[in-house]
């Protein structure tokens, strides 16, 4: 696959895991994985709690936003071994710098990083999704099967991330053989 192949397919699978699936963050950062055949189920599974602004709560972070940024720090951010090492606080403000683009892009397009600051762009209002009523009048307002709903949040994350890890490994001679290490090797040895 060619980069503008690869950078749809980011977003195809993030508006799709959004539409079919839920869970905006973990829909965010399986797109990147997967687009870039980088499966790390425990850093999936770490974005659990991350949707809809953190546990539903609409006044944190867009899912697309979180997800994003813990797809480009698996690839580029610092290690525990690492963290007071001079190559670690390097990691980190990569990672930094990374975080800072992907909230600019958002911000271009959203105007907001906030969940319910998205959902005012989109719908014309915020929905308190931890109430069960609010929660039915965001899914009629067609949260999940607009084009341009959260869907498509998801899936502009998952594209601009992948967009931003692909941009620094080019930035740094690297290819994505230089990542393996980071697959799940409990899920490929349980499967093998």
């Amino acid at each position: 696959m060619n980069r503008e192949e690869i950078l749809d397919k980011a977003y195809k699978l993030g508006f799709e895991g959004e539409h079919n699936v839920r869970g905006c963050a973990q829909c965010a950062l399986a797109a990147v994985q997967d687009a870039l055949g980088i499966q790390n189920d425990p850093i999936y599974k770490a974005a659990s709690g991350l949707a809809g602004g953190a546990g539903e709560c609409i006044d944190g972070n867009c899912g697309g936003v979180s997800g994003g940024i813990m797809a480009m720090s698996m690839f580029f951010g610092r290690t525990r071994e690492e963290e007071a090492t001079t190559k670690g606080r390097e990691d980190k403000y990569v990672s930094f710098r990374m975080a800072a683009a992907l909230h600019d892009k958002y911000m271009e397009k959203y105007g907001t990083v906030i969940c319910g600051g998205i959902h005012k762009k989109i719908y014309g209002r915020a929905f308190n999704l931890r109430d069960d009523e609010e929660k039915q009048m965001f899914r009629d307002a067609g949260a999940h099967e607009r084009e341009d709903g959260c869907c498509a949040a998801v899936g502009d994350g998952a594209r601009w991330a992948t967009e931003l890890i692909l941009n620094e490994m080019e930035a740094n001679g690297l290819t994505l053989d230089d990542f393996k290490y980071l697959i799940d090797t409990v899920k490929t040895q349980e499967t093998a």
